[in-house]
């Protein structure tokens, strides 16, 4: 096995690496002075099973786009080195949440990115909480692992929670499912009946709407649970909502914090007591003060250098997501 990561995802494949037990493989990338770039593997892989780790979040220092045909041409140089397998391990995915046509003509990008990544010889893909899990897993012809954070937050909750009684909460229609698989993963770890709520939202124009709660919040601790966190006025909108039906406390969870826009605001905003991410993506566009007093960082590390060795393995990875508790 061989672990490749890309220099704007070092740090977390660092992490994985020192997991899995083994040293991140070494390769070059060179810059141009037109904009241009060079990847390449600086040892054999010819025949090996072979893992490239890089993020598909955009910072100021490279965009999404630049980001994505980075990995695609380090892919292409891998498959062409005589990988025996290659697979892309994306901690976060750009991209995933057009996944359906909302309006006459719209692009299904999360289709186009997966012709993009099997046109470089892919054999598998890995990624962490997607936007919907069954189109990641139908878009691609190729093994798709989708990987959660239910166990990982579970087990936060059950290490640092001592408040009852609590309630998960989705923020929207769509999450109900994710909600529920969370409520279910942790209810035995505490040994206790867990309730449950979801938002309305309604998007039109690009503006969002819905105030309606259904659920029953009042005295709980509530854990409003998302796949990810873009401005988090989403996140927000229903800290409001539960808090208004006589909520004790809200918490937001998701696996990736983007936090764009006025995120340092709403995540620092009195409705919500603290919001919980893993390091998918760093928190690098809130402002320090607000990181350190209201932000939880669970790594993800362990469960990609899990996912990796049980794949390399031929192992299970519904006994690693979906184990006994």
């Amino acid at each position: 096995m061989k672990l490749f990561s890309l220099n704007a995802s070092r740090p977390f494949g660092e992490k994985v690496a020192q997991a899995l037990g083994i040293p991140l493989a070494e390769h070059e990338e060179r810059d141009f002075e037109d904009g241009e770039h060079k990847m390449r593997p600086l040892e054999s892989v010819r025949g090996e099973d072979v893992y490239v780790l890089q993020g598909l979040n955009g910072d100021p220092a490279q965009g999404v786009n630049e980001r994505l045909c980075r990995l695609l041409f380090f892919l292409g140089a891998i498959r062409d080195a005589g990988a025996g397998r290659v697979t892309a391990v994306i901690p976060y995915i750009a991209y995933a949440r057009k996944d359906r046509r909302t309006q006459s003509r719209d692009p299904l990008t999360s289709r186009y990115l997966a012709m993009l990544l099997e046109a470089m010889g892919l054999d598998a893909v890995m990624a962490l909480d997607i936007h919907n899990p069954a189109a990641f897993q139908n878009a691609f012809r190729c093994p798709a692992y989708g990987l959660d954070t239910r166990r990982l937050f579970a087990e936060h909750i059950r290490e640092h929670f001592g408040q009852w009684p609590l309630v998960v909460a989705s923020p929207d229609p769509g999450g109900v499912k994710r909600a529920q698989g969370f409520r279910e993963m942790l209810e035995p770890m505490l040994g206790d009946n867990i309730g449950s709520a979801y938002m309305e939202k309604r998007r039109s124009g690009g503006k969002v709407s819905g105030t309606l709660l259904a659920g029953e919040v009042e005295g709980a601790t509530v854990l409003v649970i998302d796949d990810l966190i873009s401005s988090g006025g989403t996140l927000l909108r229903a800290a409001q909502a539960c808090l208004s039906r006589g909520a004790k406390a809200v918490y937001g969870l998701a696996a990736h914090g983007l936090f764009i826009g006025n995120a340092s605001s709403v995540i620092s905003d009195p409705a919500l007591s603290k919001v919980i991410v893993t390091d998918t993506v760093p928190p690098s566009r809130l402002d320090p003060a607000v990181v350190r007093r209201h932000l939880e960082v669970v790594s993800a590390a362990p469960l990609f250098a899990e996912a990796i060795r049980r794949v390399h393995e031929n192992g299970s990875l519904t006994e690693l997501l979906e184990g006994p508790t």
